[in-house]
């Protein structure tokens, strides 16, 4: 058995282009139903909805070697960080885990939560 992974949107084309220009995934299927990405080998199913109300947690991330050059490159490309009160992040929203992990969060055009992370050696 092969993972699909699965989210939604309400807003189909801004989430194509997100996804697709801003993420760099590449697009393998579209209809009316659902934006198929091909994420390295893994399907990314974003299922359209009429309506949808964003949860307040990663709902998809991707673990990466150095997030300090990924931050840097997707604020260029206009992409917001998530901060939150309850975490201590910096000045470009990466918060650090008691185990020397570095996370940081964003969100997609539906309000979905996405993060990207570095794992400590």
């Amino acid at each position: 058995m092969k993972p699909i992974s699965f989210i939604a949107t309400d807003a189909p084309a801004a989430t194509k282009s997100f996804y697709k220009d801003i993420l760099g995934l590449e697009l393998v299927a579209e209809n009316q139903f659902a934006l198929v990405f091909l994420d390295a080998e893994h399907m990314l199913r974003i299922q359209i909805v009429p309506s949808l109300k964003g949860a307040e947690h990663t709902v998809y991330g991707w673990q990466v070697e150095d997030i300090d050059k990924t931050v840097a490159d997707l604020a260029a490309k206009g992409v917001m960080f998530e901060t939150f009160a309850h975490l201590v992040q910096n000045e470009v929203g990466v918060w650090q885990t008691p185990d020397g992990s570095q996370v940081a969060w964003f969100r997609d055009p539906a309000g979905n939560v996405l993060s990207v992370s570095q794992f400590a050696d």
